[in-house]
């Protein structure tokens, strides 16, 4: 069974290349749905089908984490966010990580490995997921 994840990104381009890193990484199979900036995504996120959410920082019509930020007030279970992103600060990572709550910060350019690597905690965290948690539902599926 493939986990739903939203692939969020102005550039066509980039969002096939994080789906195919995410697809060669072998951590789980996915399903994809694409959004090419905030407001599109928060148009296509549905708290009910998204399990998680690969999202570009900078973006037009509204920010990466804009959308992050609007997604935390609307779910009502925790749906991992991974921010994928230029931006590379300690700054823009501690904002992420506390103002977002977001799951994992990857820096582009990347390769498939770097983001098993990157992404392998928080699977690792999912796989343990409590019993009746989120991550425990998410577990489930890989």
């Amino acid at each position: 069974m493939a986990i739903n994840a939203l692939v969020v990104d102005d550039s066509g381009i980039m969002r096939k290349m994080v789906m195919r890193a995410l697809s060669d990484c072998g951590l789980a199979e996915f399903d994809f749905t694409e959004a090419s900036d905030g407001l599109d995504a928060l148009e296509k996120f549905d708290p009910k089908h998204t399990e998680m959410m690969f999202v570009d920082w900078n973006m037009p019509n509204m920010s990466g984490i804009d959308f992050i930020k609007k997604v935390r007030e609307i779910e009502k279970d925790h749906v991992p966010a991974v921010m994928i992103t230029t931006e590379s600060t300690m700054g823009k990572v501690e904002e992420a990580m506390d103002d977002a709550a977001v799951d994992c910060f990857v820096v582009k350019p990347f390769t498939p490995d770097v983001l098993r690597q990157k992404l392998a905690p928080l699977f690792d965290k999912i796989k343990a997921g409590g019993k009746g948690s989120f991550f425990s539902k998410l577990a489930a599926k890989i």
